[in-house]
């Protein structure tokens, strides 16, 4: 019986211009990205932090949802019985964060909703957006029309001097706040392209994500790179950057076994979705949630600063003091923060549940290589993030 073949990676639109300019290609989420460049993963974090760097995010899912009266309004109300966000809230030209949850008030996916004014436009992960897709289409077809963007690729300019970059392509993205979006005409060659821009990204610094059509994609990317401001970035730096703002990454920090109040998201559910709110539940795990929301959650995903230089990995175990044998939460995100040349990380640790009990403890301990190395407890972000207000 002959062997099965790997399945094969799938490529961004991007891919070429990837390998042409040096980057060094990995499997990541089914599709072949570049995880550095030239310059190394270092410069890369510094770039973005002091200049711009743009980043491929094509792997990502674009979906619309269209509703079938015509009301944006009613694909707000149907998209909010899968979320516990308020998405009828969200005003036109503008996005919101928001969470999938499950029966038991874990998160299927974080995602971002766009209202277009007649329709709503969501960004999902890549990992999740098959089933991010078929989870809309069981649940939501009823009222809306659910259509994959797949001719579409998507790109992110971040960093102090991305407004600057991308003003000289469309000068009316400059007037656009923190979570501003729509649609855009970028001017790149005479050509004019039909983008959708949001002021957003994922690495705590001002910037932008551009959806445009994949067959521009490329003229668009080689323009802004022509930039001296501007240097490509791969995932090595984009994972450091949004650890550095105390960003969730989805499979890690966040999954279906954990909820939004655990995971320190409760910043993102509306007080109109919660108990006593005009539309208060209603949404997969509520009761859960709700719960969790007014009494607490166990345990509680909070930023650690380890002692020292050597950083915490991602599932080092933690102990509450340096001679426990018993495992009381683990890592879930650590590295090396270039912007503060110290190592950084997040995780889980229980939260006291007895009355008066405040937080979690102020020291914790993680099992590297058979030794208990020291971590205080951090508030997040560990760099202070720069977006326009």
């Amino acid at each position: 019986m002959l062997a099965r073949e790997p399945e094969s990676l799938r490529r961004v639109p991007l891919h070429d211009l990837h390998v042409a300019r040096g980057g060094k290609m990995v499997p990541f989420a089914g599709y072949d990205m570049p995880v550095q460049y030239a310059a190394g993963v270092l410069k890369e974090h510094l770039q973005t932090r002091a200049s711009a760097g743009l980043f491929d995010v094509s792997h990502m899912g674009q979906i619309a949802l269209r509703p079938k009266s015509g009301r944006v309004e009613d694909a707000a109300k149907a998209l909010e019985r899968l979320v516990p966000q308020d998405i009828l809230g969200i005003a036109p030209g503008r996005q919101r964060y928001a969470l999938f949850t499950n029966d038991t008030g874990g998160i299927l996916d974080d995602l971002m909703v766009a209202n277009f004014g007649d329709h709503l436009f969501l960004v999902v992960n890549a990992a999740c957006k098959t089933q991010d897709e078929a989870h809309l289409r069981k649940h939501l077809s009823d009222v809306c029309h659910i259509e994959s963007l797949t001719d579409r690729a998507l790109i992110a300019l971040q960093g102090p001097r991305a407004e600057s970059v991308l003003a000289q392509f469309a000068p009316a993205v400059a007037s656009m706040t923190f979570m501003d979006a729509g649609p855009q005409t970028i001017a790149v060659n005479g050509k004019a392209l039909a983008c959708f821009v949001s002021r957003s990204g994922y690495t705590g610094e001002d910037g932008y994500e551009i959806s445009v059509p994949a067959a521009d994609v490329a003229l668009l990317a080689t323009a802004l790179l022509d930039h001296p401001d501007v240097l490509p970035i791969g995932l090595g730096a984009r994972d450091s950057l949004r650890l550095e703002a105390g960003l969730c990454l989805y499979g890690h920090d966040i999954d279906e076994t954990t909820t939004p109040v655990e995971a320190a998201l409760e910043w993102s559910i509306q007080k109109i979705r919660r108990s006593g709110g005009e539309r208060a539940g209603g949404f997969p795990g509520a009761d859960i949630i709700l719960s969790q929301l007014q009494t607490g959650a166990t345990r509680r995903r909070v930023g650690l600063r380890p002692e020292g230089r050597a950083p915490v990995r991602e599932n080092a175990p933690l102990f509450a003091d340096a001679s426990s044998t018993s495992q009381i939460g683990k890592i879930t995100s650590g590295g090396f923060g270039p912007s503060l040349n110290a190592p950084v990380a997040m995780g889980y640790l229980p939260k006291p549940q007895s009355p008066g009990a405040k937080g979690v403890a102020e020291m914790s301990f993680a099992e590297v290589r058979g030794q208990k190395l020291p971590l205080k407890l951090s508030a997040m972000p560990f760099v202070a993030n720069t977006y326009k207000r």
